[in-house]
C-alpha cells in the first residue's frame, strides 16, 4: 500500500472518531455586556437590577428601567455601592430556619 495512501486513510480514522470539540469560534466567545456605563441614572426610573460577572470581563450591572429599556451602570456609582452594602449586610443577617 503506498505511504500517502494509509497517511490518507489513517487522519481521516482519527477524525471519524475523535470527540468534537466543545471550543466556541472566536466570533461567538462571550463578550462583555456594558461597553459603556451611564453614572446619573434615577433610582426611580429602575424596574430591576442584573449583576453579571463573567471571566473576562469586569464586574457589570444592567438596569431595566420602567420603559424597559436596559442601561449599563457603573458599578462605582454611590447610591449602587449603598444598595450592595446593604443587600449584603442583610444577607449575612438573615439565618435559614428562622
Amino acid at each position: 500500500m503506498d505511504v500517502k495512501l494509509l497517511a490518507v486513510v489513517a487522519a481521516l480514522t482519527v477524525l471519524t472518531y475523535a470527540p468534537p470539540s466543545k471550543a466556541k469560534p472566536l466570533g461567538m466567545v462571550e463578550r462583555c455586556s456594558c461597553r459603556s456605563t451611564v453614572n446619573n441614572l434615577p433610582r426611580v426610573h429602575i424596574r430591576e437590577l442584573k449583576f453579571i460577572h463573567t471571566p473576562n470581563c469586569p464586574f457589570q450591572v444592567i438596569a431595566k428601567l420602567k420603559t424597559n429599556k436596559e442601561v449599563c451602570v457603573n458599578p462605582d456609582t454611590p447610591w449602587l455601592q449603598r444598595y450592595l452594602k446593604n443587600a449584603i449586610k442583610k444577607m449575612k443577617q438573615y439565618k435559614p430556619g428562622n
